[in-house]
């Protein structure tokens, strides 16, 4: 990442994306999504969410998501407070939606001007508590969106994770799987700064380069977000990156499963890991990692441990903080 900032800073470009890395960041999103697809480089990942929510819905409206969504618990209200959406949450023990889920939420009836309606689905690809959706159970969200004159959006900040779990392209885990618009992650891949949204319809992304400016997302050297999406997409280091991420994380969920008195609150499909055990355990274990301490979520008697591993975790790391974690146990 820090060898394609260095390369765009060489000479002179234009500036508000009129670039050439800009340009080729548009080239390689249409070999990646397919040839109407139109990708927009952002600074963030908040802004990116709110941005591409906000060209899917006006605000009065409603967008519905799981209640453990990024856009619900982490961007401190951005949604409601910038776009004026309604945040419509339901409940789900694995972080991810289903149709039926979703169909809690609807307005009944949808003609009734004292609520917001709903006209957006949200999903994160990975979710917030590590799980990933297949193909098939994307298609059967956007199918569900879609009967009921809504769209659907993934929160693609991990999307990179998702797809290399399974297998599969970014776009066969989003977008080629019947969403409609994407956040792609970058940051939480490798990235210095800068994530995108991409549309696979051109005609929903109409006025979104206003959009953008409006929603604070318009850099005036945007060629360094561009440069870093492009050496992702180039080549598949998105690929290798979220490979070893993803399996630096199964061997740490392998040696929590070893650990005796701790276990794992979640299936590790992607690179987070959720670690059960004793508050008392837990509290100890995020001392002892100090000043790097892990997320932790108190619940009665049990504590559970945030763990998410990076591009650069090795195998070495997963064994001290294993050590820790059983020195933990008491």
């Amino acid at each position: 990442m820090i060898e394609a900032i260095v390369r765009a800073n060489e000479g002179h470009a234009n500036p508000y994306g009129a670039d050439p890395e800009t340009a080729r960041f548009g080239e390689l999103v249409r070999v990646e999504f397919g040839e109407a697809a139109v990708g927009f480089p952002m600074l963030n990942g908040t802004g990116a969410n709110v941005a591409a929510l906000r060209a899917m819905a006006r605000p009065h409206q409603a967008v519905i998501c799981a209640s453990t969504a990024h856009i619900h618990i982490d961007e401190t209200a951005a949604p409601e407070v910038i776009g004026g959406l309604k945040l419509l949450t339901a409940d789900t023990s694995d972080g991810k939606l289903t149709p039926e889920l979703a169909a809690t939420r609807l307005a009944d009836p949808a003609d009734v001007p004292h609520a917001a309606w709903p006209v957006v689905v949200s999903v994160a690809q990975a979710t917030e508590v590590g799980t990933v959706y297949t193909p098939d159970e994307i298609r059967a969200l956007a199918d569900f969106a879609h009967e009921h004159g809504m769209l659907l959006h993934v929160d693609g900040a991990r999307l990179a994770n998702a797809a290399a779990s399974q297998g599969l392209t970014l776009n066969e885990a989003s977008l080629g799987a019947g969403a409609d618009v994407l956040s792609l992650g970058a940051n939480k891949n490798g990235a210095l700064f800068g994530e995108s949204v991409v549309f696979g319809d051109p005609e929903l992304a109409r006025g979104f380069e206003v959009l953008r400016k409006g929603s604070l997302q318009l850099a005036s050297k945007m060629r360094f977000v561009s440069t870093q999406l492009n050496a992702q997409l180039e080549g598949g280091l998105w690929r290798e990156i979220a490979e070893h991420s993803n399996s630096m994380a199964r061997l740490l969920a392998d040696g929590i499963e070893w650990t005796e008195g701790a276990d794992l609150a979640q299936a590790v499909q992607a690179n987070i890991v959720f670690a059960s055990m004793p508050i008392a355990a837990a509290r100890r274990l995020v001392e002892a990692c100090t000043p790097n301490s892990p997320l932790l979520f108190e619940a009665g008697e049990a504590g559970i441990i945030r763990l998410v591993c990076s591009w650069d975790t090795q195998p070495e790391d997963v064994d001290r903080l294993l050590g820790l974690l059983r020195s933990a146990q008491g």
